[in-house]
């Protein structure tokens, strides 16, 4: 995650500032995107490498991926056309645009990723990841639902990073620091508050996770009481995280 975010971000910016259709553009992105996660199941599927060190390897090797393809640290997309610029100008203020387009695409994505985890596909890949062995005595190709689940989480964290560059404006090579500690956050935060109801709620609580960890930041970094500044940013999010892995012991009364 952390190096998809902003190779997404990256490949946006570079392809819009030469003429690329924004929309193509984040196509484009996710397909790179793709690509890192079909790198990391690589190594983990054919090479033998633990899973978590395949995916700091290709982390890794991103950062320095990502400043190929910009050519420098941080690219500005200021003046450029991107996929938000022609709902501007339509009698609705200019800061409510951002969220409602970036509403609208998450509020799609999770019918999508919806839709297919119940699928026969998405089921074989949920039965993978919970238990591969089971899974492969059921007759599940489990390297093949690895590579295609590594491919498809990785696009989408690619098109977060590619519409993180439209709506701020920039590209920077290192947006994706800290991504995976947010997203491991949002699921911790939505599963404590919604529960595990089904496959579309639990969707609906990252979601709901995510936008909850990010008002927390905030409120906890512009409060004058705690005496916090931007530079305690990593200090604020590790005590957020911690707190979100307590939470759900806490509420389920375990033992210590």
């Amino acid at each position: 995650m952390d190096g998809s975010f902003p190779l997404g971000a990256a490949v946006t910016a570079v392809l819009i500032i030469a003429g690329v259709n924004a929309w193509l553009a984040a196509l484009i992105a996710m397909g790179a995107g793709a690509a890192a996660g079909m790198v990391t199941a690589l190594l983990n599927v054919r090479f033998k490498i633990l899973n978590l060190l395949a995916s700091i390897l290709t982390m890794i090797a991103l950062f320095s991926v990502n400043l190929r393809v910009m050519g420098k640290p941080n690219v500005a997309l200021i003046n450029a056309d991107t996929m938000i610029s022609p709902f501007f100008g339509h009698g609705l203020r200019d800061f409510y645009v951002r969220p409602l387009f970036v509403g609208v695409l998450v509020v799609l994505a999770v019918i999508v990723v919806w839709r297919f985890l119940e699928s026969d596909a998405g089921l074989a890949m949920r039965a993978t990841g919970a238990n591969a062995r089971m899974a492969r005595a059921q007759g599940v190709d489990t390297s093949r639902q690895i590579y295609l689940g590594m491919a498809i989480s990785n696009a989408l964290v690619a098109l977060g990073g590619a519409l993180f560059a439209q709506t701020n404006g920039f590209a920077d090579v290192t947006s994706g620091v800290g991504t995976i500690v947010v997203g491991l956050a949002a699921v911790i935060i939505g599963e404590t508050l919604l529960g595990r109801r089904g496959l579309l709620i639990a969707l609906i609580g990252c979601v709901f996770g995510s936008i909850i960890y990010r008002i927390a930041i905030q409120l906890a970094l512009s409060s004058d009481v705690i005496g916090l500044q931007a530079s305690d940013l990593n200090f604020v999010t590790a005590v957020l995280v911690t707190v979100a892995l307590i939470l759900p012991r806490l509420r389920g009364g375990a033992p210590s």
